[in-house]
């Protein structure tokens, strides 16, 4: 015994658990089938044993090895068998454990898990099995999804709805609906359709159908009609089993006895309302506002609260509650007073009734009364709601006639008679729906009533009545009538009899129920019959997937079950429906030999076939031979045709050996199926496994395969193709497969593809032909796709995607050598067979299969792309493109409905990333489904066309992409009218009708006849007038080619469509088109010619247009098109033309060509409409002969043109100018051809040409050089010698005559170039540029760096120019030359040095002095005559016509970049030589030499600003005004320079430069008035010239000297920008003005100059309250009063009365000044001679304003009121002075105390009370608090100590407001100062200034009020002050006015001051005045140690106070400095 057979028998001894669980699986095997055969021996389901094995299951069935798994099963099984009911308790685990591992399993495991399931089931623990199927469900598997769903139809089928609960199983379903897999899907069809037969259709379309698709829907409809007769369980539970054992067949046959037990199994025994879970509805009414709508007043709020209600209870089934409120509230509203709320209010009640049923019964009889009172309203829509509610109410079980009998008496007698109607009408239709036993209790009471009513006075009540008495006999009978029917009279009885007769009513109820039982019976039999196979599995319900039979002899093979699957199959359709009319027997019955001898008969003869069964081979041949030719002698072949065949394939057969019979045979086959009229496939079934297995064989192969190609004639290839598949596949020869496939290259290439199925082939060639082992099948396979790829083209690389990768190149190979030829590729053959023709389903690319994609569209997806989550939403929008993906971008129409909807959606997204992905999406859709797509996509490309109104670029786009892909599929013409409609779509924007404009134009250019495109006529109209120029453009071009594709007749037939600009340019069109109709080609050209040149012509007439000169040259019928021209040496035409001028200018308008010109540096080769454009200008303006030559293709011709040119050039001059620029175009055309003879010819003519341009003095505009220079310099570089030299000749000769500086930045652009040649020959230019015109090219020095980092090249020759450059630029700059090299390696470096000292050697040979010396003789001479070179340098700009470099390089945004690469050599480490000699060349030098040392300023400026420690600043700031006045006098310069047409390069210069300055606070200030006043007057002038805007970039330039004025005004000495203005205000110089007046006289300009100079002083005024203390008022009021006095008092009131602007302005200014000072300003008039007789007029102005100012309490007036003396009043006034000071300060106090009680200013008021406590010690503060809380005494005590203390600090509030300053009366009661006085009146500034104090930390300044001391210097507010600041600057101007009698009044004033000052504060007596002085010396020894050193440092204590501003003074205090300092001397 071996030791597994020991293992065995061990291990049964071992307990049940042990052997279940062994580890060695065949003991669990053993162990299983033990346990099986000891359940089947157990009877008693009682027995002990079973509740032992129960346990051992959950963990058997779940084994690992398959076997053993079965085994358990069965034990399972057994076990279940003999078990009872009380198994359940095991059922959850186990059933649990057989979802999990059985149903994934082996078919036969599945099945037997099924059978368990089934046991389970009955054994009734149905429950658990659902439980367990509601798991199974959800597997992720689909291959166990089915299974479950089996197992549910099963049970479902077997047991019956009452044993398994349909609800459960509804619940299901729609999940699985959705389900990917369609098997799934199929099998849940099924068990709706079960469910159908169980509870019926209704319930199951109500509750399922809105969760489904729709095309499930239609599916399921389809298959619904099928689904008849009641269902009947087949099986019962083992406990009914055990009650009535009986045969299962009894239920199966269903007698007539049988009839009511049929009729009670229908499937309406279960109620829909049972399926359904009730809904609460009283929660979500509470929340939805219910109760207080209904008690609203307005009827609206009243019925949509009850539409709520109506809304919820519409529910199937609602939970019960206590609805008794709802009831009583539903009773009023349904009586209530608006009909809409009370029709709403019964549809309530009737919802609820069917919801609720029999809880709603007592609800229903509180309403009824009330409803049937209701019945008397004659609304139509309330009477139907009433009806449907009280129907309702009865049907749903809620009232019972017999209870409710009373309340149908009351309405039968209510007064109004449709109560008594309707109420009969409602019993009657009671009495018609309740069951007999029902109307048998209460027909006692109803008849009587009835009776009653038969006798009422209304016809209706009567037939109502009469209707209830019918009903009631038609249910039970005449018997219960009889009595009463004796009382009525003969009429009305024998009407009631015919009611009753009438409705069919059989009183015993016989008919009818033998009717049921025929039907029944009927049914039950059919389904029997049906059912005669047991239907497992739930699929099989569905007509599509019934089990066929094995094939019947009348069916049709392979084609049609295909067919029959395939629904989306358009091939299929049609051979199905063929098949059903006459069905072709394809499958050939089994015939002997002898049957088939007897048929022959005398066909042929007996020999022949004798002969044929031979041994012998010859006989057989000779035999075979015999019968060839018997056969071909036949008359009457059809009707022999099968038997020959069959007697062929039996004798000799087609094991026949021999080759020579073999093809004989074939070749009588091959005549037979050749000639026959109708060759039966069966014959070609019967040949084709001996024809394929001949076509290995070689000897036989070429017969064989005639003989394929002569049956796929005679039947269609599809059918053999078809065949041939399953022979191929299957046969064990290779060369059956690979020769078999190469055949069917040859059937392809003869028969198209418009018979076969290509999924079916493309399918074959994947899983067969690519994946055969065999390399001939393979390359046979790919030979044949092949041929398909010529048929049906690309779209078949989507098919077979998943190929690997050697393989695909290998077929794109091979689609490469059969490209796809589409309509063109035409079959050789044709085929007879008709069915073969009506399975054509048309060739091209629509013959390649689609996929139906409907299953795939899921609800789920629709709904994602609705979610809210935009990640979802995107998610499922490329879930669509994997379905397209899947489907190979080929899909069918149906289903995508839905799908475009829900696209739609999408197109409107909030997320624009999104909507870009769905219009990709859409169109890759459109690309997939072809042209069916219009139909289908319900109109969605209207939406596509609204994203193109998006602003994003991108938006567009991608929706332009989208409509590409739509016209592809769908062709243009039903485009076009939502094309048309969203053109006129307002919302769809500029850009969006201006990119569909120029899609159309490029739509229609692609066709040459389309007359759907005279519908865009009127959109493309109505867009010549928009706004846009960009769209007038686009819809131009989109006429040109309406107009052309359109045709002239339908044009002129939509013409009333068209206005304004469009119709002009319509008829302007058809005139040419009138002309020519000769060819399409001419049209095109005509059309081209005109859309380039009328733009800008259109509404001129048409003489004047291009249109009619177009027509002249073309005239002759040559037609100028490429390649196609006649060119006779010198034909007729030549001659013909030779009297008309060469170049026709007439009509050329240069300025437009050259606005189409891109200035770019870069060279790109012409594009294909640059071409035609200039072919179409050549047409235009030169000769035919002349172009015709120029624009062949021959090179000789060309040369033949170019000599006609050459010889007429003296002579055409002008002409040539006119077209210079289209010359340069063809020039530039050859130059990139590779014809050397003509490339030379060019380059003979050009020099030609330069020279006669010289002569002329004509320079190349830029657009010209645009044109040509960057092909020349990119062409440098020819590989041919001569070419190159004669190149760079030219080069040299256009350097010469356009300008070096213009020509550079082109040579650099070649330094760039991939050519190594043409950056060797670039190089070399810039030496010699630096060579010979190093001076114009100066300011692009920096550009050399290009050229030194080309000596980090590999190329040794590169290398080699590179450094010869250098050295040539060594040459000229010297040293220099460092700064502009850039960042070099040491190597470089290195390199560069041993070139320059080689270049130092070279120059001592030639005695050509030292590097560098020619430039600084130049600067030496620009210094010297700096006059005469500047003109000498201007007269070679004279002629320039244009910028001379790129604009972008010279914006002032730019200047910034090019400071920045400036060498740092040139910084302040060198000293102020570079800055000096920067303003030596900016003063002497040329406009575009200063442009240099205009960059060495900007650099240093830039430097000293960023400098930290501003040493570099101090330095700048001496110069200042020097700098400022050099480019003052260059702004005019540089301004008439760019006037004579030359680049505006230089004025952006000097206005930066200036900008740079200004922008410098400390340099402002240092500039002087009289440099101020003429910048001022220079930019003013310029700002007013008519010519800068038609200069060069003339709007730039205003807009800066508009920045830079403003910018002056900001931060140049305001005092001095004061004086400056209000002198401009005088009438200006004529000489002034940069240019004579033209158009306008003297007194205009000067009027415009004044208007401007008022501007600058209302911005300067207006900031005047800030600004107060940063003026110098004296000078200011000493300006005012010179222009008043120089106008005089009489010219004064003359311009007063006109109004006049300068005066007005003056006087303005003077307001503003005694507004802000009060009467203080009196103190500020020491340059003005008060003293003078008569007085002056500044005086009686400042007193009017005084008095004006006070009466308006604006001040307070300080000075007696009629104060006419202006002497020293406070000598005599100074007690009453005093007192108006202690008022002031008392109103003063008053004012703080408010702040210190606001919460928002109480700091502020603590700090301005903190400053009065330190100036004015004496005063007692807290006295003005007497009336104060003690809290507010101590706030303002402790407030004051903080401050103290914060001051020590240095800290000072931050919040403290500069432009309010407190009143000046403060500062006077200072106890340093005088009492107040009207001269000496100052604000709290100057005393917040004035520390004099002698502690050095007693206060600060405020931060505000300081300049930064970083370093230590205080830059003064007003400049720098030195001795001389107003002696040689202003006494022309100032000192007239200041006389000895105004200096003897000032110094009056002084000494009364200095006395009352020692008076009012005896503490001070001994401090002398200069004490006041020391804080003026201590703010000024900073910056002016020369301003007064005699009393400079005399308090040291005072050191460490900070040093003060000037601001700090007042007015008085200045003056006094003045006078010591002697700066203003007496005249």
């Amino acid at each position: 015994m071996s030791e597994e057979e020991k293992l065995l028998k061990e291990a049964k001894k071992l307990p049940w658990e042990d052997r279940l669980l062994h580890k060695n699986w065949k003991v669990r095997n053993e162990a299983n089938i033990d346990l099986a055969s000891l359940c089947d021996s157990i009877t008693d389901p009682k027995d002990s044993r079973l509740r032992e094995l129960g346990p051992f299951f959950k963990k058997t069935v779940a084994d690992s090895n398959a076997p053993v798994q079965e085994k358990a099963l069965d034990a399972l099984i057994a076990y279940l068998r003999a078990a009872d009911a009380d198994a359940g308790r095991y059922a959850k685990e186990v059933c649990d454990a057989i979802v999990a591992k059985c149903l994934t399993g082996r078919p036969k495991t599945v099945e037997k898990a099924q059978a368990a399931f089934m046991l389970w089931v009955e054994l009734e623990a149905v429950e658990v099995f659902l439980d367990a199927m509601e798991k199974a469900i959800k597997n992720k598997v689909a291959k166990a999804v089915v299974p479950a769903i089996d197992v549910m139809f099963q049970a479902l089928s077997e047991f019956g709805a009452k044993v398994v609960p349909p609800k459960r199983i509804l619940k299901m379903l729609p999940e699985l609906f959705d389900h990917q897999d369609q098997n799934v899907r199929a099998s849940s069809k099924g068990l709706t359709l079960e469910l159908c037969r169980w509870i019926g259709k209704d319930p199951v379309k109500s509750l399922l159908f809105e969760k489904m698709r729709d095309t499930m829907k239609k599916e399921l409809e389809a298959e619904l009609v099928n689904v008849v007769g009641a269902a009947k369980p087949s099986r019962k539970i083992r406990s009914e089993q055990d009650k009535e054992p009986e045969p299962e067949a009894v239920s199966e046959v269903v007698g007539i006895g049988h009839s009511e037990e049929a009729v009670a199994d229908a499937p309406q025994e279960i109620d829909e309302y049972e399926l359904v879970d009730p809904v609460d509805i009283l929660t979500p009414l509470e929340k939805s506002g219910f109760w207080d709508g209904v008690k609203a007043a307005k009827w609206s709020e009243r019925k949509e609260a009850v539409a709520e209600l109506t809304k919820l209870a519409s529910t199937k089934r609602i939970a019960p509650g206590d609805f008794s409120e709802v009831c009583r509230t539903l009773k009023k509203l349904v009586t209530d007073v608006n009909m809409a709320v009370a029709v709403e209010a019964i549809q309530a009640v009737g919802n609820l009734a069917r919801g609720l049923r029999a809880n709603f019964s007592g609800s229903s009889r509180f309403l009824l009364p009330v409803l049937l009172e209701k019945l008397k309203e004659k609304k139509p829509s309330l009477t139907e709601s009433l009806t449907q509610t009280l129907q309702a109410m009865h049907k749903s079980g809620c009232l019972n006639l017999v209870d409710i009998v009373e309340d149908v008496k009351t309405a039968t007698k209510n007064k109004v008679p449709l109560v008594r109607s309707l109420t009969l009408n409602w019993v009657t239709f009671c009495i018609e729906t309740s069951n007999k036993a029902t109307i048998l209790k209460l027909h006692k009471d109803y008849v009587p009533v009835c009776m009653e009513s038969l006798n009422d006075g209304t016809p209706e009540v009567r037939d109502s009545a009469f209707s209830a008495l019918a009903a009631v006999a038609k249910s039970v009978g005449m018997r219960p009538l009889e009595r009463s029917l004796e009382k009525l009279d003969d009429v009305r009885r024998k009407k009631l009899s015919e009611m009753i007769s009438v409705s069919g009513g059989n009183v015993s109820g016989g008919a009818s129920s033998a009717t049921v039982q025929a039907a029944c019976g009927s049914m039950s039999s059919g389904e029997t019959s049906e059912s005669s196979f047991v239907r497992k599995s739930a699929a099989s319900m569905l007509t599509g997937k019934k089990p066929v039979p094995a094939a019947p002899s009348n069916k049709k093979g392979g084609p049609l079950k295909s067919g029959a699957n395939k629904k989306g199959d358009g091939a299929g359709r049609p051979e199905i429906s063929k098949a059903i009319e006459a069905p072709e027997d394809v499958e050939p019955a089994e015939m002997s030999l002898e049957e088939i001898e007897s048929r022959l008969g005398s066909l042929i003869r007996a020999e022949t076939v004798s002969q044929l069964k031979s041994t012998v081979w010859k006989e057989r041949l000779e035999a075979i031979t015999s019968l060839k030719q018997q056969v071909e002698g036949l008359q009457d072949l059809d009707r022999s045709v099968e038997i020959l065949i069959r007697l062929l394939c039996a004798i000799p057969g087609w094991s026949e050996k021999n080759v020579q019979v073999q093809q004989q045979m074939i070749e009588v086959i091959t005549y037979l199926a050749s000639t026959a009229s109708k060759f039966p496939k069966k014959c070609v079934v019967l040949c084709l496994l001996g024809i394929s297995e001949r076509v290995a064989d070689i000897k036989t192969r070429a017969h064989a395969m005639k003989c394929l190609t002569t049956f796929s004639e005679a039947v269609g290839p599809a059918f053999i193709f078809e065949r041939l598949y399953k022979i191929m596949k299957e046969h064990k020869n290779p060369k059956v497969l690979s020769e078999g496939i190469l055949w069917m290259v040859s059937a392809v290439e003869d028969f198209g593809i418009s018979h076969l199925k290509l999924k079916d082939l493309i399918d074959f060639c994947k899983d067969i032909g690519l994946q055969s082992s065999v390399a001939a099948s393979r390359n046979a396979t790919i030979k044949l796709l092949g041929a398909l790829h010529k048929f049906v083209g690309p779209d078949i690389k989507g098919f077979l995607a998943d190929v690997k990768p050697a393989l695909l190149s290998a077929l794109d190979a091979e689609y490469e050598k059969n490209p796809f030829e589409g309509a063109s590729a035409v079959p050789k053959k044709t085929v007879k067979s008709s069915e073969s023709v009506t399975s054509v389903s048309g060739g091209g690319l629509d013959s390649l299969p689609r996929e139906d994609i409907s299953g795939k569209v899921t609800p789920v997806l629709l709904k994602s792309m609705e979610s809210p989550d935009w990640k979802v939403r995107l998610e499922s929008i490329e879930a669509v493109n994997k379905i397209l993906e899947e489907a190979n971008k080929r899909i069918q129409p149906t289903g995508t409905g839905e799908l475009f909807g829900a696209l739609r959606g999408r197109l409107y997204d909030s997320n624009k990333n999104l909507v870009m992905a769905t219009l990709t999406t859409i169109g890759g859709v459109a690309s997939a489904m072809g042209p069916v797509v219009e139909k289908s996509s319900k109109g969605i490309l209207s939406d596509i066309l609204k994203c193109l109104g998006d602003n994003k670029k991108h938006m567009r786009e991608c929706a332009l992409t989208t409509i590409d892909s739509w016209a592809a599929a769908v062709h243009l013409d039903k485009m076009i009218p939502y094309l048309a409609a969203a053109l006129m779509d307002t919302k769809l924007g500029a850009e969006g009708r201006k990119d569909l404009f120029d899609w159309l134009s490029r739509q229609l250019s692609g066709l040459s006849d389309f007359s759907d495109a005279v519908h865009l006529l009127k959109p493309a109209g109505s867009a010549m007038v928009d706004k846009s120029s960009d769209v007038r453009k686009a819809a131009e071009a989109c006429i040109a080619e309406v107009l052309r594709v359109s045709g002239q007749e339908i044009i002129e037939k939509n013409l009333k469509d068209l206005h304004g600009p469009a119709l002009t340019l319509v008829l302007e069109r058809l005139k040419p088109y009138g002309a020519f109709q000769e060819s399409f080609e001419s049209a095109k050209s005509i059309s081209m010619a005109s859309t380039l040149k009328t733009s800008s012509k259109v509404g001129k007439p048409a003489s004047n247009g291009v249109p009619k000169h177009t027509n002249r040259t073309m005239s002759s019928r040559v037609i100028p098109t490429k390649g196609s021209r006649p060119e006779p040496i010198m034909s007729i035409q030549d001659r013909a033309v030779q009297s008309q001028a060469l170049l026709n200018v007439k009509d050329s308008n240069k300025e437009d060509r050259e606005k189409m010109v891109v200035r770019r540096f870069k060279f790109e080769e012409l594009r294909i409409e640059q071409i035609q454009d200039l072919e179409n200008d050549m047409m235009k303006f030169f000769r035919e002969d002349l172009h015709r030559r120029l624009l062949s293709a021959d090179f000789k011709k060309q040369v033949e043109g170019l000599e006609m040119l050459q010889k007429a050039l003296p002579s055409i001059v002008k002409e040539t100018i006119e077209v210079l620029d289209i010359l340069l175009r063809w020039f530039v055309l050859q130059f990139c051809k590779s014809n050397t003879t003509c490339l030379l010819k060019v380059l003979e003519f050009l020099p030609e040409l330069f020279v006669m341009l010289r002569d002329e003095g004509y320079t190349l505009t830029e657009s010209e050089a645009a044109i040509f220079l960057p092909c020349l310099i990119e062409k440098l570089g020819h590989n041919i010698e001569k070419v190159r030299e004669k190149m760079r000749e030219l080069t040299k000769q256009i350097v010469h005559a356009y300008s070096a500086a213009k020509t550079f930045p082109h040579i650099l652009e070649g330094l760039r170039s991939k050519n190594n040649r043409t950056r060797i020959e670039c190089a070399d230019l810039v030496g010699f540029l630096i060579d010979h015109h190093g001076a114009e090219i100066s300011g692009q020095l920096k550009y050399l760096q290009v050229v030194a980092s080309l000596t980090a090249e590999r190329d040794g020759e590169i290398r080699k120019a590179a450094l010869n450059t250098l050295a040539t630029g060594y040459k000229i700059l010297g040293e220099d030359i460092w700064r502009y090299v850039g960042k070099l390696t040491d190597a470089q470096k290195s390199m560069l040095d041993d070139r320059f000292k080689w270049k130092v050697r070279e120059m001592e040979k030639r005695k050509e002095g030292r590097p560098g010396d020619a430039r600084a003789a130049l600067r030496r001479s620009i210094r010297e005559n700096g006059s005469d070179l500047a003109e000498q340098s201007g007269e070679v700009s004279q002629s320039i016509s244009g910028p001379a470099f790129s604009r972008k390089n010279y914006s002032p945004h730019e200047l910034n970049m090019e400071r920045q690469i400036m060498p740092r050599a040139v910084s302040s480490v060198n000293g102020p030589t570079d800055w000096n000699e920067a303003l030596d060349i900016i003063s002497f030098g040329s406009p575009d030499q200063s442009v240099e040392g205009m960059k060495v300023v900007c650099h240093e400026l830039a430097q000293a600003t960023s400098d930290p420690e501003g040493n570099a600043m101090d330095e700048l700031v001496k110069d200042a005004d020097r700098l400022v006045s050099c480019l003052a006098s260059k702004v005019a310069k540089t301004f008439d320079f760019s006037l004579t047409g030359a680049s505006s390069r230089s004025c952006k210069y000097v206005l930066n430069t200036l900008m740079q300055t200004f922008q410098n606070k400390s340099l402002a200030h240092a500039v002087k008035e009289s440099t101020l006043d003429s910048l001022i007057t220079e930019l003013l002038l310029w700002l007013l010239d008519e010519r800068v805007p038609h200069m060069d970039d003339g709007s730039q330039l205003l807009k800066a000297l508009n920045v830079l004025m403003l910018k002056i005004l900001d931060n140049a000495d305001r005092t001095s920008s004061f004086v400056v203005l209000i002198n401009l205000l005088r009438p200006l110089d004529p000489s002034r003005w940069p240019s004579p007046a033209l158009s306008e006289t003297v007194a205009v300009r000067n009027q415009k100059f004044s208007d401007l100079v008022v501007k600058c002083l209302i911005k300067l005024t207006k900031v005047l309250q800030s600004t107060i203390y940063d003026v110098d008022l004296d000078r200011i009021l000493q300006g005012i009063h010179i222009y008043l006095q120089d106008l005089g008092m009489e010219e004064i009131r003359r311009r007063a009365g006109a109004d006049d602007k300068p005066l007005r302005m003056v006087k303005t200014v003077l307001h503003e000044l005694v507004k802000l000072r009060g009467a203080a300003i009196k103190g500020h008039l020491s340059m003005v001679p008060i003293d003078m007789k008569p007085q002056p007029i500044i005086l009686a102005y400042i007193d009017l304003n005084l008095e004006t100012l006070a009466a308006a309490r604006m001040l307070t007036s300080t000075g007696p009121a009629g104060q006419t003396h202006w002497g020293d009043s406070a000598a005599n006034n100074s007690s009453s002075a005093t007192h108006s000071a202690d008022s002031q300060l008392k109103q003063e106090l008053a004012a703080i105390f408010k702040k210190i009680g606001d919460k928002q200013t109480c700091t502020i008021g603590l700090y301005e009370l903190y400053r009065i406590t330190q100036l004015y010690p004496k005063v007692d503060i807290f006295a003005q608090l007497q009336n104060a809380s003690e809290a507010f005494r101590t706030y303002i005590r402790d407030g004051l100590a903080q401050m103290e203390k914060n001051a020590a600090a240095g800290r000072t509030p931050s919040s403290l407001p500069m432009s309010t300053p407190p009143p000046s009366a403060l500062t006077v009661s200072s106890p340093e100062f005088a009492p107040l006085s009207p001269v000496h009146t100052n604000s709290l500034n100057d005393a917040k200034s004035l520390n004099v104090k002698s502690e050095p930390t007693n206060f600060h300044l405020p931060p505000s009020y300081t300049e930064d001391n970083r370093t230590g210097n205080t830059i003064m507010s007003r400049g720098l002050m030195s001795e001389n600041s107003f002696g040689d600057q202003r006494n022309e101007k100032f000192i007239s006015g200041v006389t000895s009698g105004t200096l003897d009044a000032i110094r009056e004033r002084m000494k009364s001051m200095q006395l009352a000052a020692s008076a009012g504060n005896p503490d001070s007596g001994s401090r002398p005045l200069t004490s006041l002085n020391d804080n003026f010396n201590n703010g000024f020894s900073g910056q002016a140690p020369r301003g007064s050193d005699s009393v400079g440092m005399e308090n040291p204590v005072q050191g460490g106070v900070l040093p003060m501003d000037e601001k700090a003074l007042s007015g008085l205090q200045a003056r006094m400095e003045r006078l010591k300092s002697g700066s203003i001397d007496p005249l």
